[in-house]
Protein backbone atom coordinates (compact mmCIF):
# COMPACT_ATOMS: atom_id res chain seq x y z
CA UNK A 1 0.00 0.00 0.00
CA UNK A 2 1.45 3.44 -0.71
CA UNK A 3 1.88 6.04 1.87
CA UNK A 4 -1.10 7.80 0.10
CA UNK A 5 -3.49 5.08 0.50
CA UNK A 6 -2.70 4.86 3.99
CA UNK A 7 -5.05 6.22 6.36
CA UNK A 8 -3.67 8.42 8.93
CA UNK A 9 -3.77 7.40 12.23
CA UNK A 10 -6.01 10.41 13.36
CA UNK A 11 -8.34 9.43 10.72
CA UNK A 12 -8.37 6.12 12.00
CA UNK A 13 -8.98 7.36 16.13
CA UNK A 14 -11.83 9.68 14.85
CA UNK A 15 -13.71 6.48 13.27
CA UNK A 16 -16.26 5.25 16.03
CA UNK A 17 -15.50 1.32 14.78
CA UNK A 18 -11.33 0.93 15.10
CA UNK A 19 -10.61 -0.83 17.79
CA UNK A 20 -8.46 1.74 19.13
CA UNK A 21 -8.79 0.77 22.75
CA UNK A 22 -6.97 -2.50 25.13
CA UNK A 23 -9.38 -4.10 27.51
CA UNK A 24 -7.55 -2.55 30.56
CA UNK A 25 -7.41 1.26 29.19
CA UNK A 26 -11.58 0.41 27.68
CA UNK A 27 -12.27 -1.06 31.26
CA UNK A 28 -10.78 1.93 33.01
CA UNK A 29 -12.66 4.33 30.36
CA UNK A 30 -16.28 3.06 31.58
CA UNK A 31 -15.46 2.23 35.26
CA UNK A 32 -15.72 -1.69 35.14
CA UNK A 33 -13.64 -4.79 35.29
CA UNK A 34 -11.62 -6.42 32.41
CA UNK A 35 -14.04 -9.08 33.27
CA UNK A 36 -17.03 -7.22 33.07
CA UNK A 37 -15.89 -6.93 29.04
CA UNK A 38 -15.40 -10.54 28.86
CA UNK A 39 -18.56 -11.48 30.39
CA UNK A 40 -20.26 -9.02 27.61
CA UNK A 41 -18.29 -10.73 25.36
CA UNK A 42 -19.42 -13.98 25.96
CA UNK A 43 -22.93 -12.88 26.35
CA UNK A 44 -22.49 -11.97 22.42
CA UNK A 45 -23.38 -8.58 23.33
CA UNK A 46 -19.72 -7.03 21.83
CA UNK A 47 -17.49 -8.78 19.93
CA UNK A 48 -13.66 -6.92 20.33
CA UNK A 49 -11.06 -7.43 17.81
CA UNK A 50 -8.18 -9.31 18.35
CA UNK A 51 -4.58 -7.73 17.81
CA UNK A 52 -2.11 -9.28 16.30
CA UNK A 53 -0.89 -10.55 19.63
CA UNK A 54 -4.47 -11.87 20.04
CA UNK A 55 -5.21 -9.14 22.54
CA UNK A 56 -8.39 -7.74 23.08
CA UNK A 57 -9.39 -4.35 21.31
CA UNK A 58 -12.36 -2.49 21.44
CA UNK A 59 -13.70 0.62 19.66
CA UNK A 60 -15.53 3.75 20.72
CA UNK A 61 -18.91 1.97 19.50
CA UNK A 62 -18.30 -0.92 21.68
CA UNK A 63 -17.48 1.27 24.54
CA UNK A 64 -20.49 3.03 24.14
CA UNK A 65 -22.87 -0.18 24.56
CA UNK A 66 -20.54 -1.64 27.55
CA UNK A 67 -21.22 1.53 29.33
CA UNK A 68 -25.32 1.17 28.66
CA UNK A 69 -24.88 -2.49 30.00
CA UNK A 70 -22.67 -1.23 32.85
CA UNK A 71 -25.66 1.26 33.56
CA UNK A 72 -27.81 -1.44 33.69
CA UNK A 73 -26.36 -4.09 35.68
CA UNK A 74 -25.42 -1.22 38.29
CA UNK A 75 -29.38 -0.84 38.54
CA UNK A 76 -29.53 -4.54 39.73
CA UNK A 77 -30.05 -6.22 35.54
CA UNK A 78 -28.55 -9.33 35.41
CA UNK A 79 -25.48 -9.49 32.91
CA UNK A 80 -27.57 -12.10 30.18
CA UNK A 81 -30.78 -9.32 30.39
CA UNK A 82 -28.77 -6.03 30.27
CA UNK A 83 -27.55 -7.62 26.92
CA UNK A 84 -31.00 -8.26 26.00
CA UNK A 85 -32.24 -5.07 26.66
CA UNK A 86 -29.41 -3.73 24.59
CA UNK A 87 -29.92 -5.56 21.81
CA UNK A 88 -33.79 -5.02 21.81
CA UNK A 89 -33.27 -1.10 22.31
CA UNK A 90 -30.68 -1.54 19.13
CA UNK A 91 -33.45 -3.33 17.07
CA UNK A 92 -35.98 -0.56 18.03
CA UNK A 93 -34.24 2.12 17.25
CA UNK A 94 -33.27 0.88 13.50
CA UNK A 95 -36.85 -0.33 12.97
CA UNK A 96 -37.98 3.19 13.94
CA UNK A 97 -35.35 4.60 11.41
CA UNK A 98 -36.52 2.38 8.86
CA UNK A 99 -40.14 3.14 9.24
CA UNK A 100 -39.25 6.76 9.25
CA UNK A 101 -37.60 6.65 5.87
CA UNK A 102 -40.64 4.41 4.67
CA UNK A 103 -43.18 7.08 5.73
CA UNK A 104 -40.97 10.07 4.45
CA UNK A 105 -40.48 7.99 0.62
CA UNK A 106 -44.41 7.78 0.88
CA UNK A 107 -45.07 10.89 1.38
CA UNK A 108 -42.92 11.71 -1.58
CA UNK A 109 -44.77 9.50 -3.42
CA UNK A 110 -47.93 11.05 -2.81
CA UNK A 111 -46.50 14.78 -3.44
CA UNK A 112 -48.38 15.96 -6.79
CA UNK A 113 -45.81 15.99 -10.01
Amino acid sequence: MTPEARPRAADRLDDDDYPAFTMGRAAEMIGATPAFLRSLGEARLITPLRSEGGHRRYSRYQLRIAARARELVDGGTPVEAACRIIILEDQLEEALRLNEELRRGAEGDRRPA
